[in-house]
């Protein structure tokens, strides 16, 4: 007897977040006395890309996507701001903000563009919440994929209660901002 196993019918390839000039993830909300943004260019994650059989560049689908920052990597420049958002994301005991898909949904763009629909789990202070969130992906010439998104979030979704400064005079609102651009390479 013969058994035949047929090929897959997609090239999977896993891909790890590739440190460039062009990544970034940002926070930022505003305050009684100003908008803010923390910024950082220093997280890691991986993805598995699948391509039409016997291309590099035609995405098919995403079977794993995520990325993990270390809170205390995130900077806004100013100390005191620094310093209440760590301890409103309770950094000493949760030291990661982690996301991790669950599924996607790939349309095509034009050219090497696409859109991926997400859902995913988003883990901040320890609380974990399912989000559905659209991610741009595009398929460089060089082989690597950037991923680009937001999502906008409240933070007492998430039981992080919003900073308060100056003993409660200066208070950050509740509505904060993820966006982040991601470059993947093989």
């Amino acid at each position: 007897m013969i058994m035949c196993i047929s090929p897959m019918l997609y090239s999977q390839s896993v891909y790890k977040i590739y440190e460039s000039k062009d990544i970034d993830m940002k926070l930022s909300g505003t305050s009684t006395l100003h908008k803010w943004t923390m910024d950082t260019k220093t997280f890691d994650g991986d993805g598995q890309f699948n391509f039409k059989p016997g291309t590099s560049d035609i995405l098919i689908s995403i079977k794993n996507l995520n990325f993990s920052l270390a809170v205390q990597d995130l900077k806004s420049g100013e100390k005191g701001l620094d310093k209440n958002a760590y301890k409103a994301l309770k950094s000493d005991q949760y030291k990661d903000i982690d996301y991790k898909l669950t599924s996607a949904i790939v349309s095509p763009g034009t050219g090497n563009k696409y859109l991926v629909k997400t859902h995913g789990n988003l883990t901040i202070a320890g609380v974990t919440k399912q989000i559905i969130m659209d991610i741009a992906c595009i398929v460089n010439k060089d082989g690597t994929i950037t991923c680009t998104g937001s999502y906008k979030l409240e933070m007492t979704d998430y039981q992080v209660k919003p900073p308060t400064f100056m003993l409660g005079a200066m208070k950050t609102g509740d509505a904060i901002t993820l966006d982040f651009t991601l470059v993947y390479k093989k």
